[in-house]
């Protein structure tokens, strides 16, 4: 079933009536929250060194505000790094592998990305284990003697760990999850999580260039008793004389933070606080519902994570019938000058097809007057 009405004379589609009110569904940087605006940004800290007072205490708070708001139980210390979720996983990578083989699983971009990390950088020579776009691998034969390597949530593919319980508790490697699209937006078992990074940019709808790196109490004693083999950046370094350099874990960044960031994310946090986490993973959970709507109306639509159980609620990934790469493009052009939807095309490594970020800073309305857009943009395409 589509919502899309043509025009009797020429066999063209005729524009829907209803846009969203906000057409943002990028997955990454993603939608504000609703009722954000700039002028409603706290700007004290706003040319002051991040050393002063105000800066140490408003970096501080937003860490205060994203461990309440994660559950975060008190033996996990959670940072502000450098370079995005980028940056703070390949910290980890740099800081940590090397002490034990190590698995790294992949199944989209960011996870080979980890994978080349490990092989051409760090010449490690991991077990790797992959799965196609829009598949999983099998979780149950990790080698947990090894460090694991993981994506929770592959923004790029639209596919997701189901949860944790694939972690044994008596693991003797560390697990690392690039939780990036996946915070916020899923109930993660943090015991079984013990270095986990992710940036502001995703289910906070916050900006970029800023990562969060999570330290459960085994990274610590993985920092504490090993070195690497390889020189660190000045900007990976979290031991000093042997021991946690714990400053960067109470708001002392490595490097300078923009504060006009760091304010971004806390009215972002404070804007979730008031939801809590439960609300924003319903939020999410009814967005990806109506998608999955949109998608079941209509046959020439997909989803690219083929199991319900593993597709994820935040980057959902769908298949168009008969789209190659030009006539997404040219989709999403058609969708963008409209003002309809912006940034909805896939991800460049993907297989061909549409992206739609459902994360809890998106409405459901917007969601669900999509359905019609895109049933204008399909025809469009297609008459081109």
């Amino acid at each position: 079933m589509t919502d899309t009405t043509y025009a009797p004379a020429t066999g063209a589609p005729t524009l829907p009536t209803t846009k969203p009110a906000r057409p943002f569904f990028s997955s990454g940087p993603c939608a504000k929250p609703p009722g954000w605006s700039a002028d409603k940004l706290a700007t004290a800290s706003l040319g002051r060194s991040h050393r002063s007072k105000i800066g140490k205490t408003r970096l501080q708070y937003s860490i205060d505000l994203m461990r309440e708001l994660l559950k975060l139980p008190d033996t996990h210390r959670i940072g502000i790094v450098p370079g995005s979720d980028t940056g703070a996983y390949e910290m980890a990578m740099w800081t940590m592998l090397g002490a034990k083989p190590v698995t790294a699983l992949a199944w989209e971009s960011f996870g080979e990305g980890w994978v080349t990390d490990a092989v051409k950088q760090l010449k490690i020579d991991p077990t790797v284990v992959r799965a196609d776009y829009g598949q999983l691998p099998d979780l149950g034969a990790v080698d947990w003697s090894n460090d694991v390597l993981f994506t929770w949530n592959g923004t790029t593919s639209g596919v997701r760990v189901p949860n944790a319980d694939w972690i044994p508790d008596d693991r003797e490697g560390l697990s690392f999850a690039d939780a990036t699209s996946g915070v916020f937006a899923y109930d993660i078992d943090w015991t079984k999580i013990d270095v986990a990074t992710f940036s502001w940019q995703k289910v906070l709808g916050g900006e970029g260039a800023h990562g969060v790196l999570i330290l459960g109490p085994r990274a610590v004693e993985r920092l504490e008793s090993y070195t690497p083999a390889w020189p660190l950046p000045k900007v990976f370094r979290l031991v000093s004389k042997g021991k946690l350099a714990e400053g960067v874990f109470k708001g002392e960044t490595i490097n300078t933070p923009s504060m006009l960031a760091v304010e971004d994310a806390i009215f972002s946090l404070e804007w979730a606080k008031s939801l809590g986490e439960d609300g924003l993973i319903a939020r999410s959970d009814a967005n990806a519902a109506a998608l999955d709507k949109i998608v079941a109306d209509r046959d020439w639509l997909g989803h690219l994570a083929a199991d319900p159980a593993t597709r994820s609620r935040t980057s959902v990934c769908l298949t168009v019938e008969g789209a190659d790469e030009a006539m997404i493009k040219a989709m999403a052009a058609a969708l963008e000058k409209a003002g309809a939807a912006y940034d909805v095309a896939g991800y460049r490594d993907a297989p061909p097809g549409l992206r739609i970020w459902c994360g809890a800073t998106v409405d459901t309305a917007d969601i669900e007057a999509l359905g019609p857009w895109l049933d204008w943009a399909y025809a469009t395409a297609k008459a081109a």
